[in-house]
């Protein structure tokens, strides 16, 4: 333990060290920075792939759920994902030094507000490689230095991901240090990491309820919760029955590990007998196991029963609770009862309901007639997120550039004293 305790100490105080540097670049050297971070993901790709290959075949050789694996696997097309979210992180504006408040006070003193990165971030998370280039990319962007730790079952991809990304920055003029990766699978690092006050700023875990839970009650140093996924879709008795289908096959099977999955189908009772049919038989054929409550079951007797806990339950796989609701207002219970706070969507064309469901559904995305799949900081515009908060504050919701920086007020006088 005293050996990575060492050692992941030594890399937050060169991150530290590095972040004052980082914290004044201007933003044209972040941004060439940036660019040929992405360059490097194309030129290194095979070795990048050979890497995953082998955390792939230990996954498999482990016996892990193909949800697991498939939040694990690269391609080509998902390194050019990544090189594209840090061509357009470099593309967006920087919030650096920004000024979002001003004043002239009746004393003469001149009050602004400016935006000021955070310092020295670290993100723990679990299995997905994608993250390494995201979170390094959106963290030099917006001046913080960063030290990442990724789960063991991706240890040779982000490896290989953090060492390119590294070289390329530093090459392009960020300062050394300022990426950091702890090429360790020790669970020791993840504790000595909780405890780097002084060093760190901020932890932000990203992965499966225990992990968050475990950071978030043992950890010294301050936190950003990024929370499960408990996702609903409500089909309300207005909806276009191919819109709702369309988008209930999306929200759970076109990607079900990933936390804006949906997880639970809600369906207004007046529709239930024409729209659940068809709804299992396309569920099925995707291979969706579905578990339905008694009124479900009545028209479809062929699901599971649902238990209690499957109404909050994160699946994170081919599973789906679907439950028959009376009404709209029932709906927006049973949401607000099981869900964590982070995608929610109607499907309606009632104006009256789609404004009500957003405004009363405690959620960080709350959506009419889309997709909960659209949460995610690419989506939104941001170029990547460091992840999804589901706590109410400092951030909520994907967080890009702008969640990971601060304020400080600059304030100018000319001799005023306070009577």
């Amino acid at each position: 333990m005293a050996d990575i305790e060492a050692q992941v100490r030594a890399q937050a105080e060169a991150a530290k060290k590095a972040a004052r540097a980082l914290s004044v670049m201007p933003s044209g050297a972040k941004d060439k920075a940036l660019l040929a971070m992405a360059d490097t993901l194309g030129k290194r790709s095979e070795m990048i792939l050979h890497a995953n290959t082998l955390d792939l075949e230990e996954a498999r050789d482990k016996g892990l759920k193909r949800s697991y694996l498939d939040r694990l696997m690269l391609s080509e097309d998902r390194l050019e994902q990544m090189a594209e979210s840090l061509r357009q992180t470099a593309a967006l504006p920087d919030p650096v030094a920004k000024g979002d408040y001003s004043v002239v006070r009746p004393n003469g003193l001149e009050i602004r507000r400016v935006r000021v990165p955070l310092g020295v971030i670290g993100i723990i998370y679990e299995a997905r490689p994608n993250v390494t280039a995201e979170a390094a990319g959106l963290c030099l962007k917006s001046g913080n230095a960063v030290l990442l730790r990724g789960g063991s079952e991706a240890i040779r991809s982000n490896t290989a991901i953090s060492q390119v990304l590294a070289q390329a920055a530093y090459e392009a003029g960020i300062p050394e240090g300022a990426l950091q990766f702890l090429e360790t699978t020790d669970r020791g690092a993840v504790d000595v990491m909780s405890h780097l006050n002084g060093l760190l700023d901020v932890i932000i875990p990203r992965g499966g309820a225990g992990l968050i839970q475990r950071i978030v009650e043992q950890s010294s140093v301050p936190v950003i919760q990024t929370g499960t996924g408990v996702c609903h879709t409500f089909v309300d008795e207005s909806a276009d029955f191919e819109m709702a289908l369309r988008i209930a096959l999306n929200a759970k099977t076109s990607r079900p590990s990933v936390c804006n999955a949906m997880e639970t189908l809600l369906v207004h009772g007046g529709i239930a007998e024409a729209f659940l049919p068809g709804l299992c038989r396309a569920m099925q054929q995707k291979g969706v196991e579905l578990r339905g409550c008694e009124r479900t079951r009545a028209i479809c007797p062929e699901l599971a029963e649902a238990t209690e806990e499957d109404w909050s339950a994160e699946y994170g796989d081919l599973i789906l609770a679907v439950k028959v609701v009376d009404d709209v207002d029932a709906a927006i219970e049973h949401i607000n009862r099981y869900n964590t706070g982070h995608s929610e969507t109607i499907v309606t064309e009632n104006l009256k309901h789609a404004h009500k469901f957003q405004r009363e559904v405690d959620a960080a995305a709350v959506y009419v007639n889309a997709s909960t799949r659209f949460t995610d900081g690419f989506e939104f515009g941001f170029g990547g997120e460091i992840g999804i908060s589901t706590q109410k504050l400092h951030a909520r919701g994907p967080m890009g550039l702008a969640e990971l920086t601060s304020t400080k007020y600059l304030i100018y006088g000319e001799g005023q004293v306070r009577e």
